[in-house]
């Protein structure tokens, strides 16, 4: 009796279903996420990501028509995993309001120490590169920036109210000007491979914040 070879998959046709899509899917996103990350959108090619993972060609254009359709969910898919980082600690009652922003940042450095300062912000990252990205990832990037900061703000106008802010802080500019220092801060910590940058900033942040 013939012993019948089990029949390999098709290279480059994507996987029936519905949950091998979405699996492929995020496969990518996150591998995508990984490399440019540490390397940028220009200096990565499609190729370096598809290794990374293990995922033929035909499977990426399966899910993205281009480079530049890759770009823009990834921005959305980092934009929503920071978003909800962000709220773990921002919307976390059990501590005062600064604390949750120290928190934060206490975080944030330990995640850039754990990839030995590797790797930093993808949307910072991509904003250092605008000169030489698609236009259509201008809007996106800064819609994502000011989502971030208006979750900081929320959290500055908490700490007003408990007191721990003077009533006088504007809480939207305080919030955009974190950010603005903060991702200085993620790129000097890139260069120096150390948390120096990031200490200073936020030792001068907090310690400028009124609080009469």
């Amino acid at each position: 009796m013939e012993t019948k070879q089990p029949t390999r998959p098709r290279r480059g046709r994507p996987p029936k279903h519905r949950e091998d899509l979405i699996n492929t899917r995020e496969l990518l996103l996150r591998g995508g996420l990984e490399v440019l990350t540490e390397k940028g959108f220009t200096g990565t090619g499609i190729d370096e990501i598809l290794g990374q993972v293990g995922v033929p060609k035909g499977s990426f254009y399966h899910y993205f028509k281009s480079k530049e359709a890759f770009g823009l969910d990834l921005i959305d898919h980092y934009g929503r995993f920071f978003a909800h980082k962000l709220d773990q600690h921002l919307l976390n009652t059990e501590l005062s309001p600064l604390s949750r922003l120290h928190a934060f940042v206490d975080d944030a450095a330990a995640g850039m120490a754990r990839f030995e300062y590797r790797r930093g912000c993808l949307i910072g990252n991509l904003g250092q590169e605008m000169g030489s990205l698609p236009e259509s990832f201008r809007d996106r990037l800064r819609a994502t920036f000011e989502d971030w900061q208006d979750r900081f703000a929320r959290c500055l106008e908490e700490a007003k109210k408990a007191g721990e802010l003077s009533e006088k802080v504007d809480t939207k500019r305080t919030a955009e000007f974190f950010w603005i220092g903060w991702e200085g801060a993620v790129l000097r910590a890139k260069l120096d491979q150390s948390d120096t940058a990031l200490n200073v900033f936020a030792e001068s942040f907090f310690a400028s914040l009124p609080t009469q």
